[in-house]
C-alpha cells in the first residue's frame, strides 16, 4: 500500500472489543459480516432505477453495489490505497436504502419530517450499529470505526452538522471513502445509460446531445469492425465512458494530493477539501450528462408512473402500521427507545420492493402488475 492508504493497525477499533481473528484482518472480517447480513441480501430485490417487474436484466441495488466494489478496488489499487477497506465501504454504502429507489427515500423523508427525518446514510449506520441482530452479545454488526464513519460521511456534500460527535464531524473522510463516493457516481452514470438504452427509455439519437457520450460513441464506432451490432457498440461505448472517467478520477485525485502536500491518511483527515474527484472540465461535462439523464430517464413518464404507484404503497403502509402496529412482526415491534413512527420507518426501509407490494396487497390491496 502507498503512503496515503489507511493502515488497519491504526483503526480506532470497534464499539464492542473482539479478540483478533487468526485468519483475517479487521477489514476482511468486516467485509464478511456485511456480505452475510440480511440487509445486504435484501439489496437484490431493491430498485436502482427500474423496479424488478420491468425486466430481468436491469440493475438492482445489489448488482450496482457489486459493480461499485469492483471498480473502486481497481481504482484504489492504482492509487495504492487499502483495497480491503475500499471493499467494505463499497459493499455497505447502500444498505440503508428503502425500497423503490430514490423516490422511496424521498417519501420516507417526507413522512418522517416531524419525527426525526429519514436519510439513507443515517439509516445505514442504524442498520449496522443497531438493527441487524446476529450476535447475542451486542446489537448490530460491530464493524470497525472506519467503515461506520464512511457510511455517515458518504457523499462529497454530506452535512457535517448531522454527523454524530463520536465520528469527528470536522475530520474529512479517508481517501478510501472519498474514492468510493466518486466511483458510485461514475458507475451509476454509465450503467444508467446502459439500462436506459436497453429498456428503450432513452435513445442513441437523444444521447448525441451529450458531449461525453458523443465522444465515447465515436471511439467505439472507430475501434469496432464494420458491421458490429448496435448492442455491442453500446457495450463498448459504455466501457469507454467508464474508463475515461475512471482514469481522470485517478489522475486528478493523485494530483490533488500532491498539490496539497498530502502524504498520509492523517493528513487526508485534516484536509478540509475533497481530494478525490474528476477534473474541473470533465466534472462540468459529467454534470451535463447527469442533468440530461434526470430530464430524459429519471423523469421518463413510465418511470414516473411506476414510482407514483410505489409512493402510494409506502404511504399507505406507513399510515396503516402506525395505526395498527400489532400487524407488524414481533421482532419489528421492539421499540428499543424508538418512537412508533421510527419503528415503522425502520420496518418499511428494510423491505424489498416485492415484499412491500405483497404487504400492500395483503393488507390494503391495490397493486396491478
Amino acid at each position: 500500500m502507498g503512503a496515503l492508504a489507511f493502515n488497519e493497525v491504526d483503526s480506532r477499533g470497534r464499539a464492542h472489543p473482539h479478540a483478533p481473528d487468526p485468519a483475517r484482518g479487521e477489514f476482511a472480517r468486516d467485509r464478511d459480516r456485511i456480505v452475510h447480513s440480511r440487509s445486504f441480501r435484501r439489496l437484490q430485490h431493491k430498485t436502482q432505477v427500474f423496479t424488478w417487474d420491468e425486466g430481468d436484466h436491469f440493475r438492482n441495488r445489489l448488482t450496482h453495489t457489486i459493480e461499485v466494489t469492483q471498480v473502486a478496488r481497481s481504482a484504489g489499487r492504482r492509487l495504492g490505497l487499502n483495497e480491503d477497506l475500499i471493499e467494505c465501504i463499497a459493499l455497505v454504502h447502500d444498505v440503508g436504502h428503502p425500497p423503490f429507489g430514490h423516490q422511496g427515500e424521498v417519501l420516507l423523508a417526507d413522512l418522517m419530517g416531524a419525527h426525526g427525518g429519514f436519510e439513507h446514510n443515517r439509516q445505514g449506520l442504524r442498520i449496522v450499529e443497531d438493527l441487524e441482530t446476529r450476535y447475542p452479545e451486542f446489537a448490530g454488526l460491530n464493524l470497525t470505526y472506519e467503515v461506520r464513519e464512511s457510511i455517515i460521511k458518504h457523499s462529497a456534500h454530506y452535512d457535517r452538522a448531522k454527523v454524530p460527535d463520536r465520528f469527528q464531524p470536522r475530520e474529512s473522510p479517508l481517501l478510501e471513502a472519498q474514492l468510493v463516493d466518486e466511483i458510485d457516481s461514475v458507475v451509476y452514470d454509465c450503467h444508467d445509460i446502459d439500462d436506459g438504452l436497453r429498456g428503450g427509455y432513452i435513445t442513441l439519437d437523444g444521447l448525441q446531445d451529450v458531449a461525453l457520450w458523443r465522444g465515447a460513441w465515436a471511439e467505439a464506432v472507430d475501434d469496432s469492425p464494420r458491421g458490429t451490432s448496435q448492442a455491442l457498440l453500446v457495450d463498448r461505448a459504455v466501457r469507454r465512458l467508464l474508463d475515461s472517467l475512471l482514469s481522470d478520477l485517478v489522475d486528478t485525485t493523485r494530483a490533488a494530493c500532491t498539490r496539497r502536500g498530502i502524504g498520509s491518511a492523517a493528513e487526508v483527515r485534516a484536509c478540509p477539501d475533497q481530494l478525490a474527484g474528476v477534473s474541473g472540465s470533465l466534472r462540468e461535462e459529467k454534470e451535463r450528462l447527469e442533468a440530461w439523464l434526470f430530464a430524459n430517464l429519471y423523469r421518463h413518464h413510465t418511470v414516473n408512473r411506476t414510482f407514483q404507484r410505489a409512493k402510494r404503497i409506502l404511504a399507505d403502509l406507513f399510515t396503516f402500521y402506525v395505526e395498527h402496529p400489532e400487524c407488524m412482526p414481533p421482532q419489528a415491534r421492539d421499540l428499543r427507545e424508538r418512537t412508533p413512527q421510527r419503528m415503522v420507518a425502520d420496518y418499511i426501509a428494510g423491505m424489498t420492493d416485492r415484499y412491500a407490494i405483497d404487504e400492500h396487497d395483503t393488507l390494503l390491496g391495490g397493486w396491478k402488475r
